[in-house]
């Protein structure tokens, strides 16, 4: 896998998003100064309608919880799999 940087902190993205909104910027004057990509700013505000009901989607603790649970989902397909390879080879003996 590739390697990604690291997300900004919450904090972070809320103040960008509160800067856009706020205006007498505009994203590429934002995206400069704070140092993300016009497309993440994008994202970001996009994100934020979604959170606040303006739009919809996955809201921000949907994406967290859905993120959660694929996660335990492998642990547990892989925890699966093992368990019956186990069987299997006792079975032989």
């Amino acid at each position: 896998m590739g390697k990604t940087k690291p997300p900004h902190p919450p904090e972070f993205r809320a103040e960008a998003v509160r800067l856009l909104l706020r205006g007498g910027m505009t994203q590429g004057q934002v995206s400069k100064d704070l140092g993300a990509s016009t497309y993440t700013l994008r994202n970001w505000l996009r994100q934020s309608e979604v959170d606040a009901g303006e739009r919809e989607g996955l809201t921000s603790e949907e994406r967290e919880e859905l993120r959660r649970l694929r996660k335990e989902n492998r642990r547990l397909r892989k925890e699966r799999e093992i368990a019956g390879e186990a069987a299997a080879f006792f079975s032989l003996m």
